[in-house]
């Protein structure tokens, strides 16, 4: 009997897994080393259907065909966006490429998925949801993962009915002289709390070293402190936040576990802990599985890549699945980043 029941629901997981195909033609403009570790993973895992990548040389092209032989690969854009059969456009290409790129794309009136950073600035951002509403483009989404992580959505929803009163965030890691840490690095973390908490004010701003940031902000029904910064090592890099509430406190550890330990009861203003000693509780309330061999356990699951392109390809196929990364749902974080420079340039002026 209880054999039976599970094979059913084997049968019934399977099948549901197979049911889940989608009819529109894809492109891929890119193939990075991010692109292959995380994104194109999930594209097979869900059955995307990928007709073109698109790279910048021939040889690399032929690379593709041999190692893909189902796509064609290209080195013309324009070939991509001249085929109706298209619907939607990735692209993870060069950070210095993708305001360019996306012009192009949302031009053409298809559907767009840009790896972050989709620009350099909030104008860029701006002229972007112009082009977009001009054109008619359905659906134009970024790509930052960690608002679909299982982790986030679910502290997102914990917090929405709770009485916040501070959170602490601290992103920590090593030197990166490869590109601009505030628009590679930093945008995800900031996105993170605009995502969380709401439409940020900064209160109070210090650059302590060459891209490191100690910033104080308010949000609209909560205060905040981060620490941001590539002065540590990236063998042990951090990534933690701590929301306290009226009803206790959340940690969020590496966007892979999140626990919940609630604040203790007093008595005429005496906490009871203090009288009747107790030991701390803690609950989990997600956590990456490490053991089993299966999609929770995966990182592309658990650090949102999958969950990404699975909503951007379930918008394009008019799905009704929350795009909670599309050009307007980033002006906010876009605007702090624009308000950490005009501090960063402040200070500068200050130090001459």
């Amino acid at each position: 009997m209880i054999q039976a029941l599970i094979n059913r629901y084997k049968r019934m997981r399977t099948a549901h897994y197979l049911r889940q195909t989608y009819q529109y033609q894809y492109a891929f403009v890119g193939i990075g080393q991010h692109s292959l570790t995380n994104l194109y993973p999930a594209l097979h895992y869900l059955g995307v259907p990928l007709k073109y990548i698109c790279v910048t040389s021939e040889r690399k092209a032929r690379l593709i065909e041999r190692k893909f032989p189902s796509v064609k690969a290209t080195t013309s854009l324009d070939e991509i966006l001249n085929d109706e059969a298209v619907k939607g456009v990735f692209v993870s290409a060069s950070p210095s490429s993708h305001f360019s790129i996306a012009s192009q794309v949302l031009k053409s009136g298809r559907s767009l998925f840009i790896e972050k950073p989709p620009c350099h600035s909030l104008e860029e951002l701006d002229a972007l949801t112009r082009l977009q509403r001009l054109h008619g483009a359905p659906v134009a989404m970024i790509g930052l993962q960690k608002r679909y992580t299982p982790a986030a959505q679910l502290l997102k929803k914990r917090l929405d009915k709770e009485r916040l009163i501070n959170y602490d965030l601290h992103y920590l890691t090593g030197a990166y002289p490869e590109g601009n840490a505030l628009l590679d690095l930093y945008i995800h973390p900031l996105d993170l709390v605009c995502y969380l908490f709401g439409k940020p004010e900064i209160i109070a701003f210090q650059k302590v070293a060459e891209d490191s940031y100690l910033l104080m902000l308010q949000h609209p029904h909560i205060v905040g402190t981060l620490e941001l910064s590539t002065a540590y090592t990236w063998t042990a890099a951090e990534e933690s936040l701590k929301v306290c509430t009226r009803s206790g406190s959340y940690n969020l550890s590496q966007m892979e576990e999140l626990t919940f330990s609630s604040t203790s009861s007093s008595l005429l203003g005496v906490p009871v802990e203090k009288v009747l000693p107790r030991r701390p509780s803690v609950k989990y309330l997600y956590a990456r599985n490490t053991f089993a061999p299966i999609l929770g356990g995966n990182q592309v699951y658990s650090l949102g890549y999958l969950g990404e392109i699975e909503a951007f390809a379930d918008a394009v196929e008019g799905r009704k699945r929350p795009v909670v990364t599309d050009l307007e749902a980033i002006q906010g974080t876009y605007q702090l980043m624009k308000e950490i420079q005009i501090n960063t340039d402040k200070q500068h002026l200050k130090a001459k």
